[in-house]
């Protein structure tokens, strides 16, 4: 595995907090098991004196960054988009810019690619607010590609964050593609159109740094409208049935408009995620 090579695909943006970004460096570089070979770091737009700091830092710890700076932000589809043309090795792990990797996240996931076929490998992930071991919950996934498929027809069924996936297969189905809020699961359907491969580990691979405002972004009508159009897409392209599109769309209309933020915020946390806090 330690001869499989790959590359991080990241960005990060003026309102990132510093801090949370080189913690997310340190996670990983410093503390894991394999590091990894190349870190493409997209900078989408101009960026304070503070974040600059860290990727100079960082940059001059480790000669694996390139840094691609872009002069106007142009949003995190577009940023992924030159992360992966612009990656020097076929795999490439996805990273969020105030996030934490466990330790053996890329150990694990490159024996997932070395022992399968699969294109796209993620995980499942925990949810903390303000400190690290505070955690609030866990998103899980389905496993295996079957069954990822199937679960793909009601939501986004693999966690963005925790993936690493080849950049053929990416490149293959269009690459990323400005949606709102949605980039990752429009990638995965186009991928699934594309006869990609999923897999999925039972292991947490990333922690993922939430608040209140995690729950505010997931509503609203512009996100709604968003999702809705996703569904018809997936209609169009008869992966959905019209029963099945009015389903989703009518679960969608509820929590993201219907319902407030507080009560939103309860629903995310009682149905669509565990309490499953070991890793």
């Amino acid at each position: 595995m330690e001869n499989l090579k790959f590359s991080v695909a990241m960005s990060v943006y003026k309102n990132d907090n510093a801090d949370f970004f080189a913690r997310a460096l340190q996670s990983i570089t410093d503390d894991q098991t394999i590091k990894p070979n190349e870190v493409v770091l997209v900078v989408d737009g101009p960026v304070g004196e503070n974040i600059n700091a860290v990727i100079e830092e960082y940059s001059n710890k480790y000669d694996i960054f390139k840094v691609i700076r872009l002069e106007v932000n142009g949003g995190l589809g577009n940023a992924l988009r030159l992360a992966v043309e612009n990656a020097s090795y076929e795999l490439i792990a996805r990273m969020d810019s105030d996030d934490v990797s466990l330790p053996t996240r890329f150990e694990e996931q490159l024996g997932v690619i070395d022992a399968t076929e699969a294109d796209v490998v993620g995980g499942f992930m925990t949810e903390f607010v303000g400190e690290e071991n505070n955690v609030i919950g866990c998103r899980d996934v389905m496993l295996n590609n079957e069954d990822i498929k199937r679960d793909m027809k009601s939501r986004c069924a693999v966690n963005h964050v925790t993936v690493m996936y080849k950049k053929s297969a990416v490149l293959a189905a269009g690459g990323y593609l400005d949606w709102h809020y949605n980039e990752d699961y429009y990638l995965w359907i186009r991928m699934l159109l594309n006869d990609a491969v999923f897999a999925n580990s039972d292991k947490v691979y990333v922690n993922v740094r939430v608040g209140e405002e995690m729950y505010q972004r997931r509503g609203g009508v512009k996100y709604f409208k968003s999702e809705a159009k996703l569904q018809g897409f997936m209609l169009e392209n008869k992966i959905i049935s019209f029963p099945k599109y009015v389903i989703n769309v009518a679960k969608r209309l509820v929590v993201q408009v219907l319902l407030p933020n507080k009560l939103r915020g309860w629903v995310f946390k009682k149905f669509a995620r565990t309490n499953r806090i070991e890793r």
